[in-house]
This record gives C-alpha cells, structure tokens and sequence, in this order.
C-alpha cells in the first residue's frame, strides 16, 4: 500500500512540474509574441511616411529582438486617440500632438528628438507675384494652415500671427482652411488655391531640393523664431521593453533605415516632457488645449 501511496505522490509532483514548466514556457512564448506597434503623425506624403516607418519597424525589431508593427493614422488626431487607447505603444509626434497624447496618458514619457528639433522652424509662403515680405501683410489674403493638430503647420504659425498683430479668424480673406499635411499646403499655394500659408521648414527644404515644388510660382516671405517640435513618446511599457526601444533610436546613425532620410536626420538625441511645456503654454493661451 505504501509503494501505492508513493508511487501517486511522484506521479501527482511530475504532473504539477510538467504544468509548471508549461506555464513557463507559454508565458516566454507570450511575451516573444507581442507586438510593438509604432505610429506616425501622417505629416506628408503618406506614401513616402508608410514605406519609409515600415523599414523603420524592422530595423529597430532587429536592434531590440520585439516584434514591432507599424501602424498607419488617418491623421493627426487618429494616432493621439489610438495611443490613448493603448493600441500604439510608440509614436513619432509634433510637440502639439506629443502634448496631448501625454496629458491623455500621464505615464507616458518623450525620450527622443532630431537634433533640428531643438530649433525648429516654420517657413511662411505666399504666390510670387504677391507683394508681401511681412506677416502684418497677410490681412485681406487667402491662407492655409496644415493640419488643425500640426505644431509646425498651425500651433506655432498662428501663435507668431497673433503676436503681430493678424486674427486669423478674422483679418484674412475668409476663414483658414486646413490642408491636413505640410506637403499639400505649399502644392495649394502653388496652384493658386491659397495665396498664402505656413509649413514645417523641414518638408518645405526638402521639397525645394528635391524639386517637388515650383518656386517660380511660389515664395517663402518669412521664417518664424525658433520652438521645440517632434519626437519619440513612448506608451505605458515594462521597463525591460522601453530600455530596449530607447537604447535602439538613440543609436541608430543615417544610414540604418529610410525613416531617417525622410526626415533629414543622421541620429536622434535626448529629450524629455519638460522640454515641451512652452508648447503646452501656447496651446492652452490659444485655448486648442484646456
């Protein structure tokens, strides 16, 4: 009876550290499963961003070993509400949209910028034949801002308006319209849609170089003062995850992926929630955020 009794204890352990040893690996097996999915701000060319994020995805899987996934946004708004909701872990924001997410999700923590981020710019443009060279000259003209949500695009250009005195809702030739991305704002203007509007100096730079756009039919008359703008904001993650995503952008150099030819840097440098509270302040004394 004893041989019985004994014979069933080792049975019953084996059983439980079969289970044990499962569970183990199942939950291993979980964890190297999940998938990091990372977002974008769609700020331009929506083909460019989607081929240039994707290759973006693979080389920071392969420099961190997590499966990440990007996840294209409709627009601005889309990805503030899918980070909110969890659905994005990272996201590539503007420092108006970088705001709102974190004051959505207070854990949340901006870790990474472009160097031009520091001292970032906005170019104002107008058709070439207009006689402007002044921001106090845009009253009675027709003009268009990026998207609503856009630092670069309407934050920032309407706070420098203002400060000269120009009312957007009411000094310009009818409301602004809002163009959604800074590369439909300056082919707007090009067309003759708008007379005037504002943009990201980075995307305007590029389109000038790469000859996307005319300059015989469109100028900048103006370039605004310097603010802090995009970065790297990292969702609520374990600490192991956000160590390995930090560590991997803040090395990687130009040639790594196409994310950082389109956005005309050769690395990312430190940053943090601080460093965007004059972004904040602006938003809320424009009242775009309570």
């Amino acid at each position: 009876m004893k041989k019985i009794i004994m014979l069933i204890s080792l049975m019953v352990i084996f059983a439980l550290t079969g289970c044990s040893g499962n569970d183990a690996e199942n939950t291993q097996t979980k964890k190297e499963s999940e998938t990091i999915k990372i977002g974008a701000i769609p700020d331009q060319n929506a083909a460019d961003l989607n081929r240039s994020m994707e290759d973006f995805a693979k080389d920071l899987s392969k420099k961190t070993g997590l499966n990440v996934e990007y996840v294209p946004s409709v627009d601005y708004s889309a990805l503030v509400t899918a980070f909110e909701r969890g659905e994005i872990q990272l996201a590539w924001f503007g420092g108006l949209t970088g705001v709102q997410a974190r004051s959505l999700v207070p854990e949340a923590e901006a870790f990474a910028q472009r160097p031009i981020d520091e001292k970032f710019k906005s170019v104002f443009i107008a058709q070439n034949d207009l006689d402007i060279d002044s921001l106090e000259d845009l009253k009675g003209k027709s003009f268009t801002f990026g998207s609503e949500s856009s630092t670069s695009g309407h934050l920032m250009p309407r706070y420098f308006m203002m400060e000269s005195g120009i009312k957007p809702d009411k000094d310009l030739d009818g409301a602004p319209n809002y163009s959604g991305s800074h590369d439909k704002t300056y082919k707007l203007v090009e067309s003759g849609a708008f007379q005037t509007g504002a943009l990201n100096i980075s995307v305007w730079e590029a389109a000038v170089k790469e000859g996307k756009v005319d300059e015989s039919k469109v100028k900048v008359f103006y370039t605004t003062p310097e603010y802090l703008d995009y970065n790297w904001t990292i969702n609520k993650v374990d600490k192991e995850t956000k160590k390995k995503i930090k560590d991997a952008i803040l090395s990687m150099k130009a040639e790594d992926n196409e994310i950082m030819e389109l956005l005309q840097t050769d690395k990312f440098i430190e940053t943090n929630n601080e460093n965007y509270k004059a972004i904040e302040k602006v938003a809320k004394e424009l009242k775009i955020i309570k």
